[in-house]
């Protein structure tokens, strides 16, 4: 037998939330949903676990705060000592203070730019990675739900077409894996 895909086409997200609900109660499992627009409580319900940008912004903007300190120690103590206002720089903690701000910033400079490089990578939506729509039309007003017989083996396409008939869906398709 082979594995089939079966797309939901939904007209108002409340309608995809309560179709969700009622099969994630049947025991499907639900593998993703498009949407126009972030649809809010979708993710519980349909198993979605935290994503974990929070962690690699840190990371990103431990990177960059370290980078800042590395380069304005670099830059202002050992490489050009600058005489500033009769103070000179000789060591790196006396003058600390005057490089916040450019700290600060390169910190946040780092963390967003990795972050967004890192999401857009990691949903495969760079120039030149190919897209994972299966309709256009979720991009404008419609909202797909899809489901996977090789996800749900206790229910074939048929039992899991039947459920979805019995929600309001709008549109059904099926499509080979």
């Amino acid at each position: 037998m082979a594995n089939k895909v079966i797309y939901a086409v939904y007209e108002d997200p409340e309608l995809l939330k309560s179709a969700a609900r009622k099969l994630v109660t049947a025991g499907v499992k639900v593998r993703d949903v498009f949407s126009p627009f972030p649809v809010h409580g979708i993710d519980p319900i349909i198993g979605l676990k935290r994503t974990r940008m929070g962690i690699v912004s840190f990371m990103f903007g431990a990177f960059g705060l370290s980078l800042a300190i590395l380069g304005t120690y670099y830059m202002m103590i050992y490489d050009w000592p600058m005489n500033i206002g009769g103070k000179p720089n000789r060591f790196y903690y006396q003058n600390v203070t005057s490089f916040i701000p450019v700290l600060f910033e390169f910190t946040v400079l780092c963390a967003a730019h990795g972050m967004a490089i890192t999401f857009l990578i990691r949903n495969k939506t760079l120039p030149g990675m190919p897209g994972r729509n299966p309709d256009p039309r979720s991009t404008d007003d419609k909202f797909i739900m899809e489901l996977r017989t090789e996800d749900n083996h206790m229910h074939p396409a048929e039992a899991i077409t039947g459920m979805l008939r019995e929600t309001t869906v709008f549109e059904i398709n099926e499509r080979q894996c």
